[in-house]
């Protein structure tokens, strides 16, 4: 129930006039945005204890954590600058990177932190749409639903250009295993969709394309040179992944593949959601057909 509330109110910010809402009462209250951290940190607060792992020092912990990048993006004032600055790209790292490495886990008894971590992923994507989709205000996340043909079209373009390049890299390197026909139940295959895109894709394209891309290319324009450059950053952050020993280069080689072609999805289409469909078409191949 916890991560479907946290679902639901990332979808809630596809909502053009809920954007509006947050971007009126900041302009008029900038000092609102520090109800973010809070609020979200209550939430934390809220699941650890349904967890039964609740402590002062964690809540603590996740009060610095989502404080840290508000402070970032409040100094740098209420609504878009020409160009991002040095604090809106550190308010994205202090973002990420502490998820990244799982800072604070000795915090968290271990048969708890899988499902803590992803509710404080779930807060993270939550408190970047509030910090930088309505405080800042930047153009061009695409945080909006689909509402051109090409955006159901670049996806499967885009699958089909890049799914026989990852094939051929990913055998040879030891990635994946030779191509099989699936085993699970056609129901399961089915419901696998949304939830590799509402868990896994979704997420990873606010953040890596939506946030990391988007204010790379605001900052130095809609190139190659850019374009490349956030998807080595989506690629290093698979480093740490498994199952291949760490620090798996054989991820990263994949994943930065896949990266360009999520990456040029979102470069055309009018919506996130759109590169988010090609990674869950990439995930969900990969899980039930290698």
């Amino acid at each position: 129930m916890t991560l479907t509330v946290l679902v639901g109110l990332v979808f809630a910010f596809f909502s053009r006039a809920l954007q509006e809402r947050l971007r009126y009462v900041f302009a008029r209250q900038p000092g609102a945005v520090w109800l973010a951290p809070v609020l979200l940190t209550a939430f934390f607060a809220v699941a650890s204890g349904l967890a039964g792992v609740a402590s002062l020092a964690l809540i603590a912990a996740v009060l610095v954590y989502t404080a840290a990048p508000t402070l970032c993006a409040s100094l740098g004032g209420v609504g878009p600058t020409e160009k991002p600055r040095a604090l809106d790209f550190a308010a994205i790292l202090l973002l990420w990177l502490p998820l990244e490495f799982a800072a604070g886990a000795g915090l968290v008894p271990k048969p708890a932190q899988g499902f803590l971590h992803s509710v404080a992923y779930g807060i993270a994507i939550l408190l970047g749409l509030t910090l930088f989709l309505c405080f800042r205000g930047f153009g061009g996340m695409k945080y909006e639903l689909p509402h051109r043909r090409s955006d159901f079209l670049l996806p499967l373009a885009g699958f089909a250009m890049t799914a026989p390049i990852l094939i051929a890299v990913g055998i040879p390197i030891g990635f994946i295993p030779p191509p099989h026909l699936p085993n699970a139940a056609v129901g399961r295959m089915a419901a696998a969709v949304g939830i590799v895109f509402a868990g896994t894709a979704l997420p990873e394209e606010i953040l890596f394309r939506a946030l990391i891309q988007n204010l790379m290319m605001q900052r130095w324009g809609t190139t190659t040179r850019t374009l490349i450059a956030a998807s080595l950053i989506f690629g290093a952050a698979h480093l740490d992944n498994g199952p291949q020993p760490l620090p798996n280069w054989r991820y990263m080689i994949l994943a930065t593949i896949a990266g360009v072609a999520y990456g040029k999805v979102f470069q055309k289409s009018s919506s996130v959601a759109s590169s988010a469909l090609l990674h869950t078409l990439v995930d969900w191949t990969k899980h039930f057909f290698f």
